[in-house]
C-alpha cells in the first residue's frame, strides 16, 4: 500500500531521495569549516605586519598550503549548498531556479579554482610568464 496519489504515482512526483544527502554534506562542511577558520584566523592574527615574503613562505609550507586548499573547497561548496536552498525555497519559476542553482555552481567552481590556483601557483613558487 502506498500512501500516493494515482496521479503522483503516474508523474513519479515524490522525494527524489537527495534531501537527507543534501542536508548532510551542508552540516559536514560546516563542522570542517569551524576548526578550518578558527585556524585561518589565528594564523592569520599572527601574521599581523608581516611582510610579503613572510606571508609567501607561510602560504608555501606543505601544512599550510593543503589547510588553505581544504578552506577554500569546503567554503565554496557549502557556499554553493546554502544558495541553492535559497534559491529552492524563495525561487518559484523553474526554469529561474534551475538557472540560478546551475549559475550558482558555475560561479563556486569558478571562484574555488581560482583560489586553490592561487594557493598551489605560491606553494609551488610558480612564474607565468616571465
Amino acid at each position: 500500500m502506498s500512501l500516493r496519489s494515482d496521479i503522483g504515482k503516474a508523474r513519479g512526483l515524490g522525494s527524489a531521495k537527495e534531501g537527507v544527502a543534501h542536508w548532510w554534506a551542508q552540516r559536514l562542511t560546516a563542522i570542517a569549516l569551524v576548526p578550518l577558520i578558527l585556524w585561518f584566523v589565528a594564523e592569520i592574527a599572527g601574521l599581523a605586519g608581516a611582510d610579503l615574503v613572510a606571508v609567501r613562505a607561510w602560504i608555501a609550507s606543505p601544512v599550510v598550503a593543503v589547510l588553505l586548499v581544504l578552506l577554500i573547497g569546503a567554503t565554496f561548496h557549502h557556499a554553493q549548498l546554502g544558495m541553492q536552498v535559497v534559491i529552492e525555497d524563495y525561487v518559484h519559476s523553474e526554469a529561474c531556479k534551475l538557472g540560478g542553482i546551475i549559475l550558482t555552481k558555475f560561479i563556486a567552481i569558478a571562484l574555488a579554482a581560482a583560489g586553490i590556483f592561487s594557493v598551489l601557483k605560491i606553494a609551488f613558487q610558480i612564474t607565468l610568464g616571465g
